[in-house]
């Protein structure tokens, strides 16, 4: 890095100091998207360590899923949900990026996941894509796919259908939702291969079932993994 990088980082480190995620304290320079405390406190589920959790429960008996997790516990109402709320509309895809290795080191280290040849995002609507700017589940798999040493399909599968946002769709209704909503772009790049679906979220798990759904009807020798950044306990009838 130059002389002149170094002070247009001091001067913008000095007016725009790096802020943690999730308790906006200021980070040091060891510290990189989060805050060591917000690290250590964290509400990791430990999923991916597990080949048995209730994330691939959630899905058994619906479709064929191999391994399933989820990094964190959903917080209503915390700074864990800022997080997710910044990468997901206001911009901020470098953390989901971050968020993304972060996790890409866990599941790594599990050991349950060495064998994935295509990591997927879970695509947006090219009308939806263009008008948030960016698909967050894109970066999030992008820092999967870099510790786990693999390649990201970005165009193998599309939303072929604009839905409503889930989140605002009655949980009775966010089936019907989806149904249908996802096509495969590319089944040849697919065919045998170990496929890990990453998405930011995780809540009735429909939207997930209905792009495997997709997948399996063209690509039925491909083997699928999911990847949620969250979810909640209580989608998980999960004790607290």
């Amino acid at each position: 890095m130059s002389i002149l990088s170094n002070l247009f980082a001091d001067v913008r480190a000095l007016f725009f100091p790096a802020v943690c995620a999730v308790c906006g304290e200021p980070l040091t320079e060891s510290e990189t998207t989060l805050c060591t405390l917000c690290r250590i406190t964290a509400p990791l589920t430990g999923y991916e360590a597990e080949a048995y959790n209730p994330v691939l429960a959630k899905f058994e008996g619906l479709i064929p899923v191999e391994h399933a997790s989820a990094m964190l516990f959903f917080q209503q109402g915390s700074g864990w949900q800022q997080l997710i709320h910044h990468f997901k509309y206001h911009n901020r895809w470098r953390i989901a990026y971050e968020m993304g290795r972060w996790y890409g080191t866990r599941l790594k280290q599990s050991g349950l996941y060495e064998d994935v040849d295509w990591v997927i995002p879970m695509p947006l609507h090219p009308l939806k894509q263009y008008r948030r700017g960016y698909n967050q589940a894109t970066y999030l798999a992008e820092g999967i796919a870099r510790e786990l040493g693999v390649r990201v399909a970005r165009r193998a599968v599309k939303r072929s259908r604009n839905t409503s946002s889930q989140a605002r769709t009655p949980h009775r209704e966010r089936a019907a939702n989806v149904e249908g909503a996802f096509a495969v772009r590319r089944p040849e790049q697919l065919r045998g291969c170990h496929l890990l679906l990453v998405d930011d979220v995780l809540t009735t798990g429909s939207t997930i079932t209905s792009l495997v759904e997709a997948i399996l009807a063209v690509v039925p020798d491909c083997r699928v993994s999911v990847a949620a950044l969250a979810a909640s306990r209580k989608e998980l009838r999960v004790e607290r």
